[in-house]
């Protein structure tokens, strides 16, 4: 709801003001969209700003993701048998046979938060929202607090060697409001990262959003010179936007300005995003097609969301990831395995 104009306002103000807000609200719409999507950092500048860190001995990147499949598994099929070097995967394991000098199977963990205790009834949403934060959650539908996740950790580290400091990617439908599990909001469900104890990192399920925020959209030889010119578009925005606003900032009562602050911070986030786009420059333009969308089949959805995630540590996109296959309590179906 909008704030009354102050009295002094005269009709004719009044109209210009509101007219002036809600321009600045359609730019700001235009300026959450996927930023500079094609736009990939530049392997020569990552290295030489590295400078050794979070890199093997050999100087290669060193790259994390973090998966999540609801639900637990059958312990008989999950745990390898045998110790040392000569164990053997068991069914569920066994298709990563070829990298077993490359795994580690580690067992003997626990997440004590997860559990109910005096919160009781609740384990779908803990179970996603523990995982990466190993806190308490605070049982609530309106007053989320949850931690920072350990994604997030790393991506504090290591995020400005790369164009995106994360990706969060699901084959779930997101819910971003409301309370799904036992009376816990609908947020710890439905992310696994998360960047404050308030504030989660939207994961994004659709493999084409994805691959246009990547490397942007068009067909392959027609991605760069498309985010070149978003970009070019995009900074003439924010040089009108900045005038404008400071034009008018003397004009606002406080609750508008207040909302204008929000807004100014969105818009100095979009300027850090070029500037580091600017800096690190174009990445080859992978050589495949973009994909059409979300695929019917949840096996073929998973399959082409690992190769997105595969696609952004190839392309050094980012070193960070998460990807939830789906959430404790999402009630789907899992035809690929009889469930």
């Amino acid at each position: 709801m909008k704030a009354s104009p102050p009295d002094s306002f005269t009709a004719e103000q009044h109209t210009q003001a509101m007219n002036r807000r809600h321009f600045l609200r359609g730019l700001g719409a235009c300026i959450a969209l996927p930023s500079l999507a094609s736009l990939v950092p530049s392997r020569l500048l990552a290295a030489q700003a590295a400078k050794g860190l979070a890199t093997t001995a050999t100087g290669a990147p060193l790259r994390t993701a973090f998966v999540y499949f609801p639900n637990g598994a059958i312990p008989s099929s999950w745990w390898p048998e045998g110790g040392g070097s000569n164990f053997r995967f068991g069914p569920t394991l066994e298709p990563l046979a070829a990298l077993k000098n490359q795994l580690q199977v580690v067992s003997g963990l626990d997440h004590a938060n997860a559990k109910g205790g005096k919160d009781g009834a609740g384990d779908h949403a803990r179970g996603n929202g523990v995982f990466l934060t190993g806190v308490r959650l605070n049982k609530s539908a309106t007053e989320i607090r949850a931690g920072i996740s350990i994604d997030q950790v790393m991506a504090g580290q290591v995020g400005h060697l790369t164009r995106f400091p994360s990706l969060e990617l699901t084959c779930d439908v997101e819910r971003r409001s409301g309370s799904c599990d036992s009376g816990y909001a609908c947020a710890y469900q439905h992310n696994l990262s998360w960047r404050s104890a308030t504030t989660p990192m939207p994961p994004e399920s659709n493999p084409r959003l994805l691959f246009e925020r990547m490397f942007g959209g068009g067909a392959h030889g027609e991605r760069a010179e498309n985010a070149r010119r978003r970009m070019e578009a995009r900074r003439s925005v924010l040089d009108f936007v900045n005038e404008d606003t400071r034009r008018m900032q003397g004009r606002l009562d406080a609750h508008d300005r207040d909302k204008l602050d929000q807004y100014l911070t969105g818009i100095r986030d979009v300027e850090i995003r070029i500037g580091k786009a600017e800096q690190f420059g174009l990445n080859v333009d992978p050589d495949i097609d973009t994909p059409v969308g979300v695929p019917r089949s949840h096996g073929d959805h998973v399959r082409l969301m690992y190769d997105m995630l595969a696609l952004a540590f190839k392309t050094d996109s980012t070193r960070i990831g998460t990807f939830t296959l789906a959430h404790d309590g999402s009630n789907r179906s899992f035809g690929e395995i009889g469930v």
